[in-house]
């Protein structure tokens, strides 16, 4: 399953992750798996892991190891499975945030504008709702809202009208389409990045991806025993931000909570100054890799 997902920023986030080889850890996306091969590879005989995917097309990378489970659901669910797996505390957390390579190279999956697919960005194929649904039922404000809250679109407002006008001749179906429809606000000196964003906005709503990361960073949190890492690999300042003041507050508002003596009632504390970024080298070879920010806190 190589081809699947190159991971980003390796070596740095396992380095950051294992502290105990003997312990239990979860990969809360897995992907190709990479991570997770590298994860064991770094566990003793006596260590455990176990696994998320939503996407059913990654459960086939599962590898054979006796220390390894694959559960096929939502992250967002990590605290009812640590309970399962480590009663006493989870050792370490990761989580590699954002689409997989291979989601956006199969055309059919219409995640990404480079390819003339249906409009689907569906990570669980199961699930209910489409982008194109989205695209074709949502009202103009509501549209307009996504776009600039979720994909900080420039001309939001624009880029909603001229769907809702263009739907009323003919359903926007395909990521063509869409693309076809936007073609009146894509400023000539940045089209992929104005389509990229609006590209964005439709998959964090359609897979409730920001509420899935709250959820999970509570449960991450809940499940990690005492000195327990979390690792988290962000591409985009959203969910960059959201992890930044969880990590500082415990709450991805960034609001502070603090107990009657005035202490903070935050779960974890970060263990580095600022974010590690990928080098030169990595972002040459792969360059999906040029917006990560890895950030590693540790249960207090």
């Amino acid at each position: 399953m190589s081809e699947y997902h190159n991971p980003v920023l390796l070596n740095e986030s396992i380095d950051a992750l294992v502290w105990n080889r003997d312990g239990i850890y979860a990969d809360a996306t897995f992907g190709g798996g990479g991570h997770s091969r590298a994860i064991l590879a770094a566990l003793s005989g006596k260590g455990r892991l176990f696994a998320f995917d939503r996407d059913s097309d990654a459960l086939a990378g599962a590898p054979e190891d006796s220390r390894f489970k694959l559960i096929h659901n939502n992250f967002r669910f990590i605290h009812n499975y640590a309970l399962l797996e480590a009663p006493a505390g989870v050792d370490g957390i990761l989580a590699d945030l954002g689409v997989s390579s291979h989601q956006f190279d199969t055309p059919e999956r219409g995640f990404s504008f480079r390819f003339d697919a249906p409009l689907d960005m569906r990570m669980n194929v199961q699930g209910a709702k489409t982008a194109s649904d989205i695209v074709n039922s949502y009202t103009q404000e509501e549209l307009e809202r996504i776009f600039r809250i979720y994909g900080e679109v420039d001309n939001a407002r624009k880029a909603a009208q001229l769907i809702v006008a263009a739907r009323t001749k003919a359903p926007v179906l395909t990521t063509g389409d869409l693309g076809n429809v936007l073609a009146g606000a894509l400023p000539s000196f940045a089209e992929h990045k104005y389509l990229a964003k609006v590209f964005q906005a439709l998959r964090i709503e359609v897979n409730d991806e920001l509420r899935a990361l709250e959820k999970f960073l509570q449960g991450a949190a809940k499940s990690l025993k005492k000195g327990g890492r979390l690792v988290v690999i962000t591409y985009h300042s959203l969910e960059d931000r959201m992890v930044k003041n969880f990590i500082r507050s415990g709450r991805t508002d960034g609001t502070e909570q603090k107990d009657i003596y005035g202490k903070s009632e935050a779960p974890l504390r970060s263990l580095l100054r600022k974010p590690v970024v990928p080098t030169e080298e990595e972002i040459e070879t792969n360059t999906r890799a040029r917006s990560a920010h890895l950030r590693v806190a540790e249960k207090i």
